[in-house]
This record gives structure tokens, sequence and C-alpha cells, in this order.
């Protein structure tokens, strides 16, 4: 009497599917394998994007209630003092923390730069002394939003760069 594997020149197959009785073919492994793999991308990706928003989302939130504080802290300081330099260095302290905080926020950076040019310009050219330090104090804090501005765009790239060779 002939045994069932003697007579099928392959040994029997015991990793078969729960469901069927049909042994897997190494395509069809294959096959499973590419699928598996792609909705893990799927997923990891929609994943990276949720908490990418959910983390733009926050520092918008974030940075709306601190531009906010710094503009009522500007007016209070510019009513008081007339001191124009803690703002640009409360804009810069910003951009940063928004910088270091995430590529996400790039569009933040770049709304919390123009903002910042924005009161800066502003700020100056509503001052009625016609002192030197204060349009030193604007050269300065162009000169900052414009190398910022530089910042963001060499990281956009770098990001852009690297995500394309990936």
């Amino acid at each position: 009497m002939r045994r069932d594997w003697e007579s099928n020149p392959r040994p029997p197959d015991h990793k078969s599917d729960a469901l069927t009785t049909e042994p897997r073919c190494s395509l069809c492994q294959k096959f499973y394998l590419r699928i598996v793999a792609v909705v893990v991308v799927v997923v990891v990706v929609v994943v990276v994007v949720v908490v990418v928003v959910v983390v733009v989302v926050v520092v918008v939130v974030v940075l709306v209630v601190v531009i906010v504080v710094v503009v009522v802290v500007e007016v209070i300081v510019l009513i008081v003092a007339e001191v124009i330099i803690v703002v640009v260095v409360v804009e810069v302290v910003l951009i940063l923390i928004v910088i270091v905080v995430g590529g996400g926020g790039v569009i933040v950076v770049i709304v919390v730069i123009v903002v910042a040019l924005v009161v800066v310009i502003y700020s100056s050219s509503n001052r009625t002394s016609g002192s030197n330090s204060n349009s030193i104090i604007v050269v300065v804090a162009v000169v900052v939003v414009v190398v910022l501005v530089v910042v963001v765009v060499v990281v956009v790239v770098v990001v852009v760069v690297v995500v394309v060779v990936e």
C-alpha cells in the first residue's frame, strides 16, 4: 500500500490556511505579504498625517493665544515704555519654538514671521519721537525676520529632499 506523499513528489504541506484546506503557494504568500505591507504603510501614513494635523492644530491654537497675548503686551509696552525690542524678542522666541516643535507648522511659522514684521513696521511707524534707535531696531527686526524666513525655506527644502530620496 502506497502512502499519499509517495505518489506526490512533494511532502504534504501542513501550513494551510485556516479557512481552506489547500496548501499555500509561494506566489500567494508573496502577494498576501505585499497586500499586508501596503495596508501597513497606508495605516502608518494615515496615523502620521493625523498626528501632524493634531500637532499643527495645537500649535496654531497656542500661537493664536500667544499672539493675542503678545499684542496686548505690546500695546501695554508701547503705552508704558515704548520699547519695541521686547516685542521683537518675544516674536523671535515664538518663531523658534514653532520651528523646534515641528516641521508641520511651516505655514504657521511664515504667518508668525509676517505678523512679527507687520507689528515691527506698524509700531515703528506710529512713533513720534525721531530718535535713531527706532530705525536701528526696525532694521535688526527685519534682518531677523529675513534670516528666519531663509531658515524656514531651507528646512522645507531639506524635508522635501529627504522625502523624495527615501
